[in-house]
């Protein structure tokens, strides 16, 4: 069975980084797409960024486009957020999702999540 977990969430301050972490398992993951999305309570669950299998292709929401940096170590299954200059706004519970194909930004593409991890950024 297809696993994925995030890690690296936590609590810090306007302006700092934080470096998230999903490590999938039970499965081969060779062509998936690997994306990182994200939900703020009372909001609607958002697109973060996306990479493909080959790591030569990302997608990234507007939102943070040039603050966030999305990569993979397909040896290792594992998928990465750098995110840099984070705002409150950021703030949000961070969920990765796999899919088999290429449209990024469909959340229904995704058939497999995470329980997420929790990113809080303070004033």
């Amino acid at each position: 069975q297809v696993q994925l977990v995030e890690s690296g969430g936590g609590l810090v301050q306007t302006g700092g980084s934080l470096r998230l972490s999903c490590a999938a398992s039970g499965g081969t993951f060779s062509g998936y797409t690997m994306a990182w999305f994200r939900q703020a309570p009372g909001r609607e669950r958002e697109f973060v960024a996306a990479i493909r299998w080959s790591g030569s292709t990302t997608s990234y929401g507007e939102s943070v486009e040039g603050r966030f940096t999305i990569s993979r170590d397909n040896a290792k299954n594992t998928l990465y957020l750098q995110m840099n200059t984070l705002t409150p706004e950021d703030t949000a519970v961070y969920y990765c999702a796999l899919a088999r194909g290429w449209l990024p930004t469909r959340q229904g593409l995704y058939d497999t999540w995470g329980q997420g991890t929790q990113v809080t950024v303070s004033s």
